[in-house]
């Protein structure tokens, strides 16, 4: 009797397993049936597909989007997702006012980021969008634009010191160091340069922190036992997680601290200013009065006004010191590896920032920044080939109908928007660097959801202006400074999965000054 009663708890818990974590809902599977996939296996779904190394499972991804597309469906356990790279369907997706939610996958971010602007949704990113969107009006930018010039010839000089007639460099961590600099200085208003000798090991450190990081979540994402947070704190890549999120945790907090500090000892007088009735004008005004602010500044402001608390300011610094620098040293590392390529282009980027230079009496202000159109434009097609961020998921909360499928609440939509801007349909021969593609007279006509290196709709990247100026400044004293050569090519280059696009292994380059 015992034994039967045994075997009835065992099979009920069994049961009670398979409808909490494995079973389907009916109403998803019928609608995802009707959409083209890769065979799944009973309760696995396509689980084992994703079970491969991080480079198998770029190419796996390259070619499930390649083979269905324009949409395909896959399954993990309960879950059910699509992966969609047509315009028409992005378009659908992203101007979405209700389905704004991102996917469960960036939960597995929550411990790093928390529910910042990033990860969050609803009135909680409304009103975190709200909060920090003046950060990024054009005053401020205007005064951005001098440290992103002060950087930029911080790195030339660094580069004209080791008095070689070539300069080899792998770009990604040469291009962070000064990146994760301008970020620090620009939306932290503190800078690295004056703790230089102490903080080139621990940007190394944090750098692989932040590296790690990415891999960790995806070994996570890819198993989805370790899926439940009870499982997954057992685990030795939880207490990876951990030592990694410590490094990070404790740079962010250390900014945020000597921000406060220097508040405080100033009584806030530079921060009085900002109510709750402040227009943008006057936030504009007020950033840069006396002492130069920056986004931290608003958010300490909101937290004396009890519009965020502590808690809520480092989730914004840890998703900012993120994004803020490490997409942008992508966006600069792909598209010097192809200006390194192409020595035409190259030269007309040159001759452009040298007029720009010269005309303006050596100053590099944001009204010229904003008038380097053929670099802008060389940028852009660097970011169509190797955009920073190739890959955004969003969980549909709301049924919604794609151009030719209906979708179902509670399943995940994956936009590859590296296959989207590949697509030869949208880009004709769309492996060539061809920058003037984004001529007005070449762009006429086309999708306007072909192109979305910086999303789009609602939640379209926050900095995305912030970005461009960047990447100009950088690149154009570069090139104005050095002659680019070629010896890892961009379209050879592996690349892995993570949170932004990043090379496998190296992505370097030639530099030969041009005053030798």
């Amino acid at each position: 009797m015992v034994l039967y009663i045994l075997l009835i708890i065992l099979l009920l818990y069994i049961y009670y397993i398979y409808m909490k974590f494995l079973h389907r809902p009916r109403r998803m599977v019928f609608y995802l049936e009707k959409i083209p996939g890769p065979k799944t296996l009973p309760i696995l779904g396509n689980a084992l597909d994703y079970l491969v190394t991080p480079d198998q499972l770029w190419d796996f991804t390259r070619f499930l989007n390649n083979k269905y597309y324009p949409i395909s469906r896959v399954y993990s356990l309960k879950d059910g997702g699509i992966h969609i790279r047509h315009p028409d369907d992005v378009e659908i997706l992203l101007s979405s006012s209700k389905n704004i939610t991102k996917s469960k996958i960036y939960s597995f971010l929550y411990p790093w980021f928390g529910t910042g602007l990033l990860t969050s949704t609803g009135s909680k990113w409304q009103k975190r969008r709200k909060i920090l969107t003046p950060a990024f009006h054009f005053n401020v930018l205007k005064e951005f634009s001098d440290i992103f010039d002060q950087e930029a010839r911080r790195m030339v000089h660094d580069l004209q010191s080791q008095e070689e007639e070539y300069v080899t460099v792998d770009l990604v961590p040469f291009i962070t160091q000064y990146t994760l600099n301008a970020i620090c200085e620009t939306a932290m208003g503190t800078s690295l340069e004056g703790q230089k000798s102490s903080m080139d090991s621990f940007q190394k450190i944090y750098r692989k922190a932040i590296h790690d990081l990415g891999n960790l979540m995806l070994h996570r994402l890819l198993r989805p036992w370790l899926h439940p947070d009870f499982l997954f704190n057992l685990s030795p890549t939880s207490r990876m997680q951990s030592k990694c999120l410590d490094i990070v945790r404790g740079f962010s907090k250390k900014i945020i601290g000597e921000r406060r500090k220097y508040h405080e000892d100033t009584q806030g007088i530079h921060l009085k200013e900002f109510t709750e009735t402040s227009t943008a004008e006057d936030v504009d005004r007020q950033l840069f009065r006396k002492k130069r602010l920056a986004m931290l500044d608003l958010l300490i402001a909101a937290m004396q006004n009890g519009h965020i608390d502590e808690d809520g300011i480092w989730e914004e610094v840890d998703t900012f010191m993120f994004e803020g620098h490490d997409t942008s040293a992508m966006g600069i590392c792909f598209t010097l590896l192809l200006l390194a390529e192409h020595r035409e282009i190259q030269a007309r980027v040159r001759e452009e920032f040298d007029d720009a230079i010269e005309s303006s009496n050596g100053q590099i202000t944001i009204t010229v920044l904003q008038k380097l159109s053929y670099l802008e434009r060389c940028i852009k097609e660097a970011l169509r080939l190797y955009p920073s961020v190739p890959f955004i998921s969003r969980d549909i909360t709301d049924d919604m109908q794609l151009r030719d499928y209906f979708i179902p609440k509670d399943v995940m939509a994956h936009v590859h928007i590296y296959d989207l801007h590949r697509d030869p349909n949208f880009w004709p021969d769309p492996l060539r660097y061809d920058p003037d593609r984004f001529l007005p007279e070449n762009s006429y006509g086309r999708h306007p959801f072909a192109y979305v290196p910086f999303s789009a709709g609602p939640r379209n990247c926050i900095g995305q202006k912030f970005a461009m100026l960047e990447l100009k400044a950088i690149i154009g004293h570069l090139i104005h400074n050095f002659y680019l050569e070629p010896i890892d090519l961009a379209g050879e280059i592996r690349m892995m999965p993570d949170l932004v696009l990043r090379p496998k292994n190296s992505a370097r380059i030639k530099l030969m000054s041009r005053c030798k």
